[in-house]
């Protein structure tokens, strides 16, 4: 595995595992299991994926020892606010069973995040969390933060894909020493991207698959990246590209894609907005 070193020096897997949208807990513990054993050694989840628990047990009976292990987790809107974010960062380690995070995000840039980023300062600086970031922040949000945070974050985890390329975005982590983390590596499935033309092309040269092509891409960029499957053989082959490079050609043919926008999810429009505001993960 290739690793990407922080901007406080925590060094990073460049390629992880995601539970979004795996919140049955015995369908979740065996997949984070699976995934542990053919070799990834990131694991992301959040509050709001409703899985900790599961993503936990299958850690400890893993026995993988924890040094050797980069788990993520995530505050959710609902729990914005400085004290309300130590009580649900302290809830989230607790469900993980774990002693400190090696991760922790604020998911979704609305409600009081800069009281979150307070208190996530102040873990930090306690080592409960080895590094903090955000999730979703558009640049303008993201530059406004770090000119009034006393810690910098380390990641901003959004969707980064062939079909949504974010350069700007990127040039913008570049500038400001964050590292980009990709959510949805793979379009959520869509445009046809394990089928796609322009993908299986190029992935006849080297004998790989569509999705390999993505996450190659993605990761030539400097992005780190967490596909997701509770399939064992396709986490083996999303795991499976580090044996090929892509050319300059393959990776402008790949770029050529891109349509400018997301076609997920739109952070800065007001139903957005009040939609993730709205969303309660708990009473």
């Amino acid at each position: 595995m290739e690793f990407v070193t922080l901007n406080n020096g925590v060094k990073m897997p460049i390629e992880g595992f995601g539970v979004f949208q795996v919140p049955e807990a015995e369908v979740c513990e065996q997949a984070v299991s699976d995934a542990l054993a053919v070799g990834y050694r990131l694991i992301d989840t959040a509050a709001a994926y409703f899985n900790e628990e599961a993503v936990g047990a299958a850690i400890r009976k893993s026995g993988i020892p924890r040094e050797e292990l980069f788990i993520t987790t995530k505050l959710w809107v609902q729990d914005a606010g400085y004290e309300n974010a130590k009580k649900a960062f302290y809830t989230s380690l607790d469900k993980l069973g774990l002693g400190y995070i090696d991760l922790y995000l604020i998911h979704q840039p609305f409600g009081d995040y800069y009281g979150s980023w307070r208190a996530m300062e102040e873990l930090y600086e306690q080592g409960k969390i080895h590094a903090i970031g955000v999730c979703n922040f558009y640049p303008d949000r993201l530059a406004d933060l770090c000119a009034n945070a006393k810690v910098i974050p380390a990641v901003n985890q959004v969707e980064l894909h062939p079909f949504f390329t974010q350069s700007g975005a990127l040039h913008t982590m570049k500038e400001l020493g964050i590292q980009p983390q990709a959510w949805g590596p793979m379009a959520e499935g869509r445009h046809g991207i394990f089928t796609h033309e322009a993908l299986s092309s190029i992935g006849e040269k080297y004998g790989k698959t569509n999705a390999q092509v993505a996450l190659r891409w993605n990761t030539q960029r400097g992005v780190v990246i967490i596909p997701k499957s509770v399939r064992r053989e396709r986490m083996e082959e999303n795991l499976n590209i580090w044996d090929f490079t892509l050319s300059d050609e393959d990776m402008a043919a790949i770029d050529a894609l891109d349509l400018g926008h997301s076609e997920i999810i739109d952070h800065s429009s007001a139903e957005t907005a009040k939609w993730l505001n709205g969303w309660k993960i708990h009473d």
